[in-house]
């Protein structure tokens, strides 16, 4: 058998690269050494602003210079990170030598040691981080939520009358709307997607333990608290002021779960639509050229909802991990959140291919009105609940006697099939009053739908 060339493992990177879209962009290794560079010159640049050690500011041909590093970036700064990390085996002190050299290269050298001044490696990986993870869910994994949501949403107002037998324990039950069922699944997702959406990015900048030691050292005149709140701030991320070397990661933990939320209902919704068109509810829509099966020509399987319930389980067991680990460190500082934090993108990566998946499978579907409609005329049983609690009204009006209603119905319903015919003939004999009896006559299961279309309109369609 032949060697292979070097392979990437991750099938994120491989088979469904295409679905990641810019993911990579803020999620990579190169994303976060990107960052790294922008969270070191914006430093630099913000010390010299306020003329720190009797820094000059730069010209804001210095600064637009200097700001290039970040915009530029490109391979070649990739591969000579890389080598500098080969050779000093530490990726911020590699970032802090990248930045010194592009100070050198642009007549800079005077302020090279306000490069990385006072600062642990720590104060650069957490802002970076910070800002990447910002931008992946705010710049791409939202926005791709949003859509399914919105998805969901137009459904639930397409499919707002089609009536539709319910099943509670997989048996027959109390008729629905199938858009009704849908604008539940677009409230619960647009619920956890606010929370996401209000997430707290937060970030440290106090130095080796947190306590701005050797920045108190080196200027002992200087408000270091307030320093740091302002350069956090104008990144963008709110201050955290009392940590240790790290920032603690509970923001992150906070944002995981949200995501591990909302990944987990969007697993109910598609074990739902999978089970819909197991039952024939919907029909899938061929697509050209596409093979169902191997061997069995006539099938269409549902594989965009399979492969979306499997994403988004890998998903969770990533973000349940990586939020578990982040939110513990020994004492001071340890480095378990090192390893941990490099598999963020994974974690996001497969939620994002479920929510691809998920986003086509809905666009594949199609409803099977005729289906429904028989499924509805073969349960005219589910109008027993209809019928006992009209006998109870009747009671309590002094329109009936009936004794214990349920019983009644219990007896007629229980474990039968029964149709139109067998509930017309009972209903016509109940002591009960003539518009009541009218009312119980009209209904049938299609009709018995409550205000299922009606409460489609509680959904916030408004984005």
């Amino acid at each position: 058998m032949s060697t292979l060339p070097p392979q990437l493992l991750s099938p994120l990177d491989t088979r469904y690269r295409a679905a990641m879209g810019p993911l990579g962009e803020h999620l990579s290794e190169a994303a976060l050494n990107r960052a790294r560079v922008h969270v070191e010159i914006e430093w630099l640049i913000f010390l010299t602003d306020r003329s720190m050690f009797g820094s000059a500011p730069l010209t804001a041909e210095q600064k637009s210079a200097l700001r290039a590093v970040v915009t530029d970036f490109d391979q070649a700064s990739i591969d000579e990170l890389a080598a500098e990390e080969a050779r000093t085996r530490h990726d911020v002190k590699a970032v802090e030598y990248f930045v010194r050299r592009r100070l050198e290269e642009r007549g800079l050298a005077a302020v090279a040691e306000l490069t990385h001044f006072a600062c642990t490696s720590e104060d650069i990986n957490n802002l970076s981080y910070a800002l990447t993870i910002r931008a992946a869910v705010q710049q791409v994994w939202l926005p791709k939520a949003q859509e399914l949501v919105t998805k969901l949403g137009e459904l639930a107002v397409t499919h707002r009358d089609d009536a539709m037998l319910s099943l509670t324990h997989g048996q027959p039950a109390t008729p629905t709307t199938l858009g009704k069922e849908f604008a539940v699944f677009a409230h619960r997702l647009g619920r956890v997607l606010g929370r996401v959406e209000d997430t707290e990015y937060l970030g440290k900048f106090a130095g080796a333990t947190g306590n701005f030691a050797a920045h108190s050292v080196a200027a002992p005149d200087v408000d270091w608290e307030a320093v740091a709140a302002e350069f956090v701030g104008e990144l963008g991320l709110t201050w955290n002021p009392l940590t240790t070397q790290i920032e603690s990661h509970d923001w992150q933990a906070e944002l995981y779960a949200g995501i591990a939320h909302f990944n987990r209902v969007l697993h109910n919704l598609c074990t739902d639509v999978w089970t819909y068109i197991s039952r024939g509810v919907f029909r899938q829509i061929p697509q050209a050229g596409t093979t169902g099966s191997s061997t069995m020509p006539h099938k269409i399987n549902p594989i965009r909802f399979e492969n979306a319930e499997s994403n988004l389980e890998l998903s969770n067991a990533i973000l349940d991990s990586i939020g578990s680990t982040l939110v513990t460190s020994r004492l001071q500082r340890d480095l378990t959140d090192s390893s941990t934090q490099r598999n963020i993108g994974v974690g996001f990566g497969h939620s994002l291919l479920a929510l691809d998946n998920a986003r086509r499978g809905l666009d594949e579907i199609d409803v099977d009105r005729e289906l429904l409609a028989a499924e509805l005329e073969s349960n005219w049983e589910v109008l027993g609940e209809a019928i006992q609690t009209v006998i109870r009204a009747e009671i309590v009006a002094g329109r009936s006697s009936i004794a214990d209603p349920y019983a009644v119905l219990k007896e007629l319903t229980r474990g039968r099939r029964i149709g139109r015919d067998d509930l017309a003939a009972f209903v016509d004999g109940l002591e009960i009053g003539d518009e009541a009896k009218a009312r119980l006559l009209e209904l049938t299961p299609g009709t018995y739908t409550g205000r299922s279309s009606q409460l489609v309109d509680h959904l916030d369609t408004s984005a």
